[in-house]
């Protein structure tokens, strides 16, 4: 079937970046400058929405904007993949508007021009990655992500922003300059184009190439997007998170992490596919190469008391679900893993918000110090509860639906290794996200501390986006078929 020419992809992308411009000349008016990052995002998911029907039909939307070479261009395409991607990152989008204003706006930041505008502009990037229709406008959007991003990492001005913002630019940006840019110029010599393959089988390697260059362009690959969170590259992760909590919110669960496993992923099943990667054996060697990060991860989790550090090596952690479904290359197992990006998104993004909410109301970033705290902010602490049970796999929230298609995915590639790795995560899961909760509701003020008769809920604005965030945690929990009928379209 034909793909259909259509601007809707490109008009997303400009929803974006002339909301970033409006944000920018309307920095000398706080509301109007909201407005216009509130517009943009909603007219961004509405035309996303829009191209939901064309996409359950069977058919693709592209736009070239232009070529560079014969088979290198800058186009973009829609396909089942690019929605699973781009609905969740679109849609959160909206939220974060709402509680950015309130948390930007009640902590008195500086600099709020910027940070909306270059939030506008991450934005952009994310999804001119999920709209790529080939390497070469994937990586170039990548890029942008990552130096769009800069400043907010970077937002305090201070000695950790600056410390943090400089290790995430040499983290990603020179992995990807020094490990992808290599490969796609490779890629490109032996195949004579960087345009994803049109399903995720058979790739865009000739099948006479040369094995151990196919390895090496592979891993190039995998390790060169550090924006995924793998270790060793997973550093810049816990050092972004000096950012106001707004950015955690976006690093972690709407744009840049999860720009790096897209990118990961689509690479792996469009590039290089399912038949190479099943006959070199590059498929299980990655699900064990990630399973030391879930591992890992979640360890060090355990034994930090900053609740942000702790979210942050969580994210490590949950990431590697993602390339570790795919990486199993069963279909059931790269469902559970693509799914994980929608759900990872709403329940991360619920936990951060809580974060920020926790910092504005009573001013405790350290979980020893947040012993009561759950019975004076209850809503806060009850969303975190429910991504809590999404994060650790309980039904009926949308994590118990990836745990249960990787493990059938892991049965059906007959991976008893991959069954105790989830087993083993699951329970630490368990280990550092239950005390949190249970701390907050059972337990003391710290001693010598008395609670402030003040405190209680962050402000309206930012609690109902954490509710609304958990809310649909559960809704697609429990209704997984909407976003799941993408997701099986991608394995066919």
């Amino acid at each position: 079937m034909e793909p259909i020419v259509s601007l809707k992809p490109l008009l997303a992308l400009l929803a974006a970046l002339i909301g970033a411009i409006l944000v920018m000349l309307a920095g000398r008016y706080p509301n109007l400058r909201e407005a216009w990052s509130l517009i943009a995002a909603v007219v961004m998911f509405s035309l996303i929405v829009s191209m939901v029907p064309v996409i359950l039909a069977g058919q693709t939307m592209v736009y070239q904007l232009f070529q560079i070479l014969p088979g290198v261009s800058v186009t973009l395409r829609v396909d089942a993949f690019s929605l699973v991607f781009a609905l969740a990152a679109s849609f959160l989008w909206i939220l974060t508007v709402f509680y950015s204003a309130g948390y930007m706006r009640g902590l008195q930041e500086h600099a709020q021009t910027r940070f909306n505008t270059c939030f506008a502009l991450a934005l952009f990037g994310a999804m001119g990655v999920a709209f790529a229709d080939n390497l070469f406008t994937l990586y170039l959007f990548y890029e942008i992500v990552s130096i769009g991003t800069y400043p907010l990492v970077a937002h305090h001005q201070d000695r950790d922003g600056y410390e943090g913002g400089r290790k995430y630019m040499v983290y990603l940006i020179a992995a990807a300059k020094g490990l992808v840019l290599p490969a796609m110029i490779l890629i490109y010599v032996l195949t004579g184009t960087l345009d994803f393959a049109d399903n995720i089988s058979s790739g865009i390697l000739p099948d006479n190439a040369n094995a151990l260059l196919v390895t090496v362009l592979y891993a190039l690959c995998i390790i060169g997007f550090a924006k995924n969170g793998l270790m060793p590259l997973h550093g810049w992760l816990p050092g972004a998170m000096v950012a106001p909590t707004p950015v955690s919110a976006l690093l972690h669960a709407v744009a840049v992490v999860k720009v790096g496993v897209f990118c990961t992923t689509r690479v792996m099943l469009y590039v290089f596919g399912v038949d190479i990667m099943d006959e070199l054996s590059l498929g299980i060697i990655t699900a064990y190469f990630v399973s030391f990060t879930i591992l890992v991860a979640s360890i060090i989790a355990l034994s930090k008391d900053d609740l942000k550090a702790r979210l942050a090596y969580s994210t490590v952690s949950q990431l590697a679900y993602i390339i570790l479904g795919v990486a199993l290359l069963t279909p059931m197992a790269i469902e559970g893993g693509l799914i994980h990006i929608v759900n990872h998104a709403f329940a991360k993004i619920t936990l951060f918000f809580c974060a920020g909410a926790i910092y504005v109301a009573a001013h405790k970033k350290k979980i020893s110090e947040m012993g009561g705290l759950g019975r004076i902010m209850p809503f806060t602490f009850g969303a975190f509860a429910i991504a809590s049970l999404s994060m650790i796999g309980v039904p009926p929230v949308a994590g118990f639906v990836t745990k249960w298609y990787l493990l059938i995915g892991s049965l059906d590639a007959a991976q008893v290794g991959i069954i105790l790795v989830l087993m083993v995560s699951t329970m630490l899961n368990v280990a550092y996200f239950a005390p949190i909760t249970y701390h907050a509701f059972f337990g003391k003020p710290p001693a010598g501390e008395t609670r402030v008769a003040g405190i209680r809920e962050a402000p309206l604005v930012m609690v109902v986006p954490i509710m609304i965030a958990a809310l649909i945690s559960v809704i697609i929990g429990i209704y997984p078929n909407f976003m799941m009928q993408f997701v099986k379209m991608v394995t066919g």
